[in-house]
This record gives C-alpha cells, structure tokens and sequence, in this order.
C-alpha cells in the first residue's frame, strides 16, 4: 500500500470537480480525500494499491469530464495516510 497526493490546476474550483471525483473515487479500491486549496488548485491525497492509484488519477486526468478543466497535474509519493476511512471532501 502507498499514498500520493494529486494536485491539479485550471478551472477547478468552483465547477464541482470535487464531488465528481468523490463519485469517481467510488468505482477504485482507495480511501483519502479531495480539497480545494486557497491557491485556487485542487489536491487529491489518496491511498491504495499502486496500479489502483494509477487508475484512478488516469480516470481523472483523460478519461472523465474533469479532463477538460485541468491545466496540469503534479503527483508525489507522500507518507500512508493516518486516521483515513473511506473517500471524502473536505
């Protein structure tokens, strides 16, 4: 098991692109959490199998209609997410 955190720039705020990825989370083996930034990106921190986290941010990034919005991706490894049940948005 491994985390990484996602952060996506573009039109992403204020468009509902958390709750879309709330709802795409649903269909991947992962647990984490979406957030809105004060620099007006988005990050995505998440935790799971590494082919499954691929998959998921893969869905995201060319194949749902969230593609569109986003400028840029970045992804890093970060350390397991502690306290983390299920998918949500904060």
């Amino acid at each position: 098991m491994i985390a990484r955190k996602v952060t996506f720039t573009g039109r992403v705020q204020g468009v509902g692109f958390r709750y879309a990825t709330k709802q795409l989370a649903m269909g991947f083996d992962v647990i984490g959490w979406v957030s809105n930034m004060s620099t007006g990106d988005v990050e995505l921190q998440i935790m799971g199998e590494s082919e499954e986290l691929d998959e998921f941010v893969q869905e995201i990034v060319e194949e749902s209609d969230l593609a569109a919005l986003i400028k840029e991706f970045a992804v890093s490894e970060i350390p397991l997410l502690e306290d983390c049940q299920g998918f949500s948005m904060k």
